[in-house]
């Protein structure tokens, strides 16, 4: 929020500035990371202050957004070889073209969106033919009494609404055959 001159509240403006109200995301997402013992974690968040509360607890993390151009294809290398622990990316930037299934199966959502495109795909990156693993796990951080909790409920509805419609057309198509 910023406060304008005449000391009122506006949370119509934006700012850089943020205040951390509690670690508990940050601590489930050290529970995951250990219980994948030492296996590596694909982590996406929706907002820069969480990425920036991410990079700060964990040092060991990439970052995605830190590299540009030939460079990516060099983490995606990395990440494939099990280089790297965690990859952290948004999931409007890491939704397309990157193939990291190479024996991975967590995807942990630190910050949700209210996008299912940007879910599935960034899902899909680790989700996807050619993965070795027999389970791919998806975990969702969501702190209860917040947003975060309609926003999984939201992405839920939204997923039944495209399966119920995709249903429809394969009957359609079916029906015509």
């Amino acid at each position: 929020m910023y406060r304008n001159p005449e000391n009122r509240v506006d949370a119509r403006v934006e700012s850089e500035e943020w205040i951390e109200q509690h670690t508990a995301k940050l601590d489930a997402l050290e529970e995951i990371v250990g219980a994948q013992q030492g296996k590596p974690v694909f982590v996406a968040y929706e907002f820069d202050h969480d990425a920036q509360r991410i990079r700060k607890r964990f040092k060991q993390a990439v970052f995605l957004s830190d590299y540009k151009g030939a460079r990516v294809q060099d983490v995606v290398d990395r990440w494939n070889a099990g280089e790297i622990q965690m990859l952290v990316a948004h999931p409007a930037s890491a939704g397309h073209g990157l193939n990291l299934q190479d024996g991975k199966d967590a995807v942990v959502w630190f910050g949700l969106t209210f996008n299912l495109e940007h879910y599935d795909q960034f899902n899909a990156r680790v989700r996807r033919q050619g993965n070795t693993s027999s389970h791919v796990f998806i975990h969702h951080i969501v702190a209860r009494g917040t947003v975060d909790e309609a926003v999984l409920k939201a992405l839920r509805a939204k997923d039944r609404t495209q399966q119920a419609l995709l249903n429809a057309l394969n009957e359609y198509v079916q029906e015509k055959v």
